[in-house]
């Protein structure tokens, strides 16, 4: 307190204004060229044009980049370096430059807790207040977003197609390193589930749930969720080519923070706005590369609502099932197999660019497309085709980890010689009658037949939550989980939990021995790390009346995948094995159900989650994107708010 001042000097100089300035400017103009002063930024250069950078920044760390506060995790820990290169690039090309951070959680650490019901709907959340944020700056000339993982990246992406008429650029924040001699950041998951059951001791699991990272910074080193939204931003245009994927804290990554700034200036200096670049094509060439890469099935969420809020037509099912059979899967990654590269070696064999070079040459791309580097798609790969860029890394992978980048990223006739599909199908049937999804390529080839197709015929575990669920899996008494039984999780839609992602479930099955032998079906959603025969976003769901949520224990589910045909269906065949109904007649019996009486709400559902349920059901459902459609909101509030006074006036 002695110290304590009660006044200080104010900035010197003066405001670069014109006296036609005082007189015509909003005020807001001029108390912001105050406060820019005030903030410490040079006087004479105050006035610049100005140029925001939004990121999912999270943490706090020291300048040698020893942590003060933590993050919630290594995706947006490191990425403040990146807004920090970008900044100084705008500064020195006589941009003025503005940073504001709205972090994200991680799916990881939320797993199997309360914490999941806040992950799918956050990006909602999010990408809102970075709207309003971008809005805030009420003279920006154009925006950057940095952003890396499940939800913080896709959030960033709806915020800048939303804000369709700026200049608009996306810098991924890459990926974390795998760490030598240690499991990756999706296998680690299931220290718990291996332990449980005797396959690991207790010193292996606590020294792997260590040493899982091998850098500080970055999203998790398989194609998951994360991963697949950086590969996403980049196929649609919106980020420079092979910058998805970039190891997080090399040099090449801080590059890319420069690149990218400059980049974002010569886009507002030629005037090409955001909705020059998402186009409808443009979302055609990023499901193309979804399906070729084998990415997240969480992307069904995420480019309808991209699309959604650039003011497109978002793809439906149909529109995902012809993509998918019109390529293969073209890379070799975690958790697809077979030989599961760490998203790294894919960066390093060459990326979006390379796996788009062999989709031009399929003559599936929309080549004419322009870009952030304000050229077309087609010249981009021109250019990355001869580049030495693409030589080093492609050798540089060769070099230290001796991998074949053909091994990693490989041409359609290789991909078929080598019996890799299309990476998704949307089963449908009697308990999925407006449709599932399933990574069908992350199914264990041991349990595809030699037709390529998966089939199951089982008694159903029904669960209302995955808290009882992996109890089942851990058990090892007469409640446990036997193979050749199904798991139905029902009720976990968005009304029951905000669609909660069960990594937790599928991770264990993966890692179990006989977990190949189990399904998993439910109206929830999964990792993009998730693999087996796992089936979701079945709809409806169960608590808006979907006949998932009329099944019971021991009844009958049979389930078939055509990895080929790109077809399939989950349905209820009665409760007699020995006497299998068809799915018409059982059909019949689930529509006299109620439904089961276990499945209701999460009671720890939270109050803004059930706020986003009803609102996302409003405009769609999970289908449509989960988006806020505020036309079809509004029009159902004042049906309502009519249904009310008339029900009132009876």
């Amino acid at each position: 307190m002695l110290n304590t001042r009660t006044t200080g000097e104010g900035p010197s100089g003066k405001l670069p204004v014109t006296e036609e300035q005082l007189r015509e400017s909003p005020s807001g103009d001029l108390f912001g060229l105050t406060q820019n002063a005030g903030m410490g930024w040079r006087a004479s250069e105050i006035g610049r044009d100005p140029f925001l950078i939004v990121s999912t920044s999270g943490g706090l760390r020291a300048e040698d980049g020893s942590p003060i506060a933590l993050g919630y995790h290594t995706g947006h820990w490191e990425i403040d370096r990146l807004v920090k290169e970008a900044a100084r690039t705008i500064s020195e090309q006589a941009g003025l430059p503005f940073a504001a951070t709205v972090s994200d959680p991680c799916d990881g650490r939320s797993q199997g807790t309360t914490g999941m019901f806040d992950s799918l709907p956050y990006r909602n959340d999010a990408a809102m207040t970075m709207r309003r944020l971008i809005r805030s700056l009420p003279r920006r000339k154009g925006v950057m977003g940095v952003a890396t993982c499940d939800k913080g990246l896709p959030a960033t992406l709806l915020a800048l197609a939303g804000s369709s008429k700026l200049p608009g650029i996306i810098v991924p924040g890459g990926v974390t390193l795998p760490a030598k001699g240690a499991e990756d950041a999706g296998k680690v998951q299931t220290i718990g589930a291996r332990f449980t059951h005797g396959l690991i001791s207790y010193d292996y699991a606590a020294e792997m749930g260590c040493k899982a990272c091998g850098s500080p910074g970055g999203g998790c080193q398989f194609l998951g969720t994360a991963a697949t939204s950086q590969v996403i931003s980049e196929a649609l245009g919106l980020s420079l080519p092979h910058t998805a994927l970039c190891p997080s804290g090399e040099p090449v990554w801080l590059e890319m923070a420069r690149r990218s700034a400059s980049a974002l200036l010569q886009l507002a200096r030629l005037d090409i706005s955001i909705s020059r670049i998402l186009t409808q094509e443009a979302f055609e060439n990023a499901m193309l590369v979804h399906a070729a890469f084998g990415g997240s099935t969480n992307l069904l969420l995420h480019i309808p609502a991209i699309a959604h809020a650039a003011g497109l037509k978002p793809p439906v099912v149909e529109d995902w099932i012809r993509v998918n059979r019109a390529t293969p899967r073209l890379v070799d990654a975690l958790p697809n197999g077979p030989r599961n590269h760490p998203t790294v070696q894919v960066y390093m064999a060459g990326g979006v660019p390379e796996v788009m070079l062999h989709l031009r040459e399929m003559g599936l791309l929309h080549l004419d497309l322009l870009t952030v580097t304000g050229k077309t798609v087609g010249e981009n790969l021109d250019l990355w085709e001869r580049s030495e860029s693409r030589k080093i890394a492609r050798e540089r992978l060769q070099k230290l980890d001796g991998v074949d980048p053909d091994d990693v990223i490989f041409s359609a006739e290789v991909a078929r010689k080598s019996g890799y599909t299309s990476a998704l199908v949307f089963p449908t049937g009697n308990l999925a009658p407006q449709g599932s999804v399933i990574k069908a390529t992350s199914i264990d080839p041991s349990v595809v037949d030699s037709d390529q197709c998966y089939r199951f015929r089982g008694q159903a575990r029904v669960f209302s939550s995955e808290r009882d669920a992996i109890r089942a899996i851990k058990a090892q008494d007469e409640s446990a989980l036997r193979p050749g039984q199904a798991i139905v999780l029902a009720g976990c839609g968005p009304a029951g939990t905000g669609m909660e992602e069960t990594y937790q479930l599928t991770s264990a099955l993966k890692h179990l021995p006989w977990g190949n032998r189990i399904p998993v079906l439910t109206d929830a959603r999964f990792s993009g790390v998730s693999t087996g025969a796992c089936i979701g976003h079945i709809g409806p769901e169960a608590l808006a009346g979907g006949p998932i949520g009329k099944l019971l224990d021991g009844d009958f589910v049979e389930i078939l995948v055509d990895r080929l045909q790109l077809t399939g269906r989950i349905d209820f065949v009665g409760e007699d094995p020995e006497a299998p109904l068809d799915p018409e007649q059982a059909a019949r019996i689930l529509e006299r159900r109620p439904i089961n009486p276990a499945i209701a709400a999460h009671p720890q559902l939270p109050d803004d989650t059930r706020l986003w349920a009803a609102l996302q059901d409003a405009s769609g459902g999970t289908w449509s994107g989960s988006v806020y459609d505020v036309d079809k909101i509004i029009a159902t509030l004042q049906a309502g708010k009519v249904a009310l006074s008339r029900s009132s006036q009876a």
